[in-house]
């Protein structure tokens, strides 16, 4: 085999967890997959995987060896397809916001693959901002306020936020009609930002001015699913975009307050190595998405202003 062949076995080897299941993939006999990988970590001179009876899994030297590995026969292909008329294919590895990949993604990749049948989408979720160089991603999509970054960005949409609670709780804590009015008696749920590594505060928009408001919480959640149920319980004001919140909205589980003084809207952003080639598989994904986030927009929501 060829090094470009051997690094195909490596890395089939790290996505398939498994000899077996690599070399079957690549029509090879297993043992002759056993010892390629040891001709490989013989020549350098590093081991590269962990085995066990049950699983391969990728040592730190490993982990660097296959974003090594991605990044170079993704290059490789990608100059093959670029003479020939071939729809652009290969593997894409994106990393994203968990709820915007569930409610804007998720549905419309069927017409994704249907353009595109040779692209195999590898997609993580966090709200971390990744190192795509480093992870082997090829892009990044993230909600908020980017820090400064030496990725390429491009703005995909802005989304409205609301502030939010239950009915149960309105009725036990009021129903308040300015900020000033919330540190007497009002609670928010807490939410843990593991981007900021804090408990972010509430926002609002007074007279044109952002307003910070921090609130006493009797719970804080790191995950967006755990804190609109606990909105949903009562136990406290809320600060999502719209359209997470759109059927919880519509059916009453929650009310949106404050619509005067809106928190700032959120930018989504999508993010790419400013220092990598584009490859035809990643333009094309990215003009899809900011297609898919044109119409991105929210209706208004009932509340309780007075």
């Amino acid at each position: 085999m060829d090094r470009l062949d051997i690094m195909r076995l490596f890395m089939c080897i790290v996505e398939r967890e498994s000899f077996t299941q690599a070399a079957q993939d690549m029509n090879l006999p297993r043992s002759t997959a056993t010892d390629v990988i040891k001709a490989l970590e013989k020549r350098l001179g590093a081991r590269l995987l962990h085995r066990t009876t049950r699983q391969v899994s990728p040592t730190p030297e490993g982990e660097v060896y296959y974003r090594r590995c991605h990044h170079i026969v993704a290059e490789i292909e990608e100059s093959e397809r670029g003479f020939s008329a071939v729809k652009p294919g290969g593997t894409l590895r994106i990393d994203v916001h968990g709820t915007l990949a569930r409610h804007f993604i998720m549905p419309a990749l069927p017409a994704f693959f249907a353009a595109y049948p040779d692209i195999v989408l590898h997609m993580s979720e966090g709200d971390r901002l990744v190192d795509p160089v480093r992870e082997g991603m090829d892009c990044v999509l993230r909600v908020g306020e980017l820090r400064n970054s030496d990725m390429m960005v491009r703005h995909l949409t802005t989304l409205h936020e609301v502030t939010l609670a239950s009915p149960a709780y309105l009725e036990s804590h009021g129903i308040p009609t300015h900020p000033d009015d919330l540190p007497e008696g009002h609670v928010m749920v807490g939410f843990q930002s593991s981007l900021r590594g804090r408990i972010l505060p509430l926002e609002f928009v007074i007279d044109g001015t952002p307003r910070n408001v921090t609130l006493p919480f009797p719970i804080a959640v790191n995950a967006a699913e755990s804190y609109i149920a606990a909105a949903r319980m009562g136990l406290g004001l809320i600060q999502i975009p719209h359209y997470h919140a759109e059927y919880a909205i519509r059916s009453g589980a929650l009310v949106e307050v404050l619509s005067r003084f809106p928190p700032l809207p959120s930018p989504v952003s999508l993010l790419y190595p400013h220092n990598r080639q584009m490859s035809p598989r990643v333009r094309v994904f990215i003009d899809w998405l900011a297609e898919l986030f044109k119409p991105a927009s929210t209706s208004s929501s009932q509340h309780y202003d007075q």
